[in-house]
């Protein structure tokens, strides 16, 4: 009987080391099954104010634009590229060339200063412009045509409103 102790311990063991193999092997098939997946699916961002996403470069950053139609505002939000973090740009001014009701114009926003984020102008993320077609009018086509953010440029950047340009 005592033999049989001894023999049932090494049994077990090697079953239990088996089942830890097949559980290894069941959660590395599944991650990478997972990752497979992940790879498939769309590249999305969320506009963290529900607003419209425009795109600089090759997603380096986004713009927020987000309308306001009783008040005729127009607020953009400087975003990094996964529109997860705001961004402070030293910019005075962020001119939008508007093509609206077959008129051009040109669409100035102006940046706002935040005493509880400590933004000031000059170190913001947001730019707002007030304009009484603002109030009515629900689509328009526009271009930026230049914004320096950090280290980077960006010229002549198309886009449409409400729909944007990002294309993920």
């Amino acid at each position: 009987m005592r033999w049989m102790k001894w023999l049932l311990i090494p049994v077990l063991a090697a079953l239990a080391a088996g089942s830890w193999y097949a559980v290894r092997a069941r959660i590395r098939a599944t991650a990478l099954a997972g990752s497979a997946n992940d790879q498939t699916r769309p590249h999305e961002h969320h506009p963290p104010h529900g607003g419209t996403p425009v795109v600089l470069g090759d997603e380096a950053f986004h713009l927020e634009l987000v309308r306001d139609p009783a008040a005729g505002t127009l607020r953009v939000y400087v975003l990094d590229g996964e529109m997860e973090d705001f961004v402070r740009i030293a910019a005075r001014r962020m001119d939008f060339k508007v093509e609206r009701d077959g008129r051009r114009e040109t669409l100035t926003l102006l940046p706002v200063a935040d005493a509880a984020t400590g933004e000031t102008v000059g170190d913001t993320c947001l730019f707002e412009a007030k304009a009484d077609w603002l109030k009515r009018v629900d689509h328009f086509k526009a271009s930026i045509p230049s914004l320096a953010i950090q280290d980077q440029s960006f010229k002549d950047v198309a886009f449409g409103f409400p729909e944007g340009n990002d294309k993920d």
